[in-house]
């Protein structure tokens, strides 16, 4: 009678194959749960960096415009520019700035400043919130005289740009018509000498020693923070 009530071996064999495929389909439903919940996520991410890439741009275009407002007039006789994509203005007459390897400003150059950085600030004043950084930056070409070595030519533009930024940043703070900036000027302007890191080359594919010799002044906006802050929401 035990025998008889005994299963046989092919079905015990089954309900066990039934079992590990009750189980396998289980998880396959559990995996699918959790793939489709990522990729919710993934998109919730791209969605919300989309949206600052967007807002990034729009204020990189406002910027600039107001830019090209308030300086439109100017530009040619400063013999100065405005990149629209690196928000970079720029001031291209190196004889004009600086006497030649100095540091200290012309009376012309002075007098350029005393005119552009209260309208400057002015601009930025309205998007303070959008900037993370103004930075000075001075640039060289990448000679220094016929008897000094690349690397030794180098190093002295280095010290020659760094200075020649710092003595830019110094005569701008120091100007009465920006007092009410130099709280923010402390925390968000820095002065930065590149040497001749960053050449200008012309098409011929050699360098522009003239144009290379320059002093800009580069907005850097805060997206990459911001974008920082939307993907740690609800972290």
């Amino acid at each position: 009678m035990a025998e008889f009530l005994k299963p046989k071996a092919s079905e015990q064999e089954e309900n066990h194959w039934l079992s590990v495929s009750d189980l396998m389909a289980g998880l396959m439903v559990v995996f699918l749960f959790i793939a489709i919940a990522l990729m919710r996520d993934a998109l919730i991410e791209r969605d919300r960096i989309k949206e600052v890439a967007v807002a990034y741009q729009e204020t990189q275009v406002d910027i600039y415009n107001a830019l090209v407002d308030e300086f439109s007039q100017d530009l040619e006789r400063w013999n100065a520019e405005i990149d629209q994509e690196t928000l970079t203005f720029t001031f291209k007459s190196p004889d004009v700035l600086f006497p030649r390897g100095e540091i200290e400003l012309t009376s012309e150059y002075q007098a350029l400043l005393s005119d552009f950085f209260p309208r400057y600030m002015e601009v930025l004043d309205g998007f303070k919130d959008s900037i993370n950084e103004v930075r000075i930056e001075g640039h060289t070409s990448s000679i220094w005289n016929r008897a000094t070595s690349p690397t030794d030519a180098y190093f002295l533009n280095m010290a020659l740009s760094q200075g020649r930024t710092r003595s830019v940043l110094e005569y701008i703070y120091r100007l009465e018509e920006i007092e009410r900036y130099q709280s923010w000027i402390k925390s968000h302007i820095a002065a930065v000498g590149f040497s001749s890191a960053k050449p200008v080359v012309g098409e011929d594919g050699k360098e522009d020693f003239g144009k290379s010799r320059r002093v800009t002044f580069r907005v850097i906006s805060n997206a990459d923070v911001r974008i920082k802050q939307i993907l740690e929401i609800d972290e």
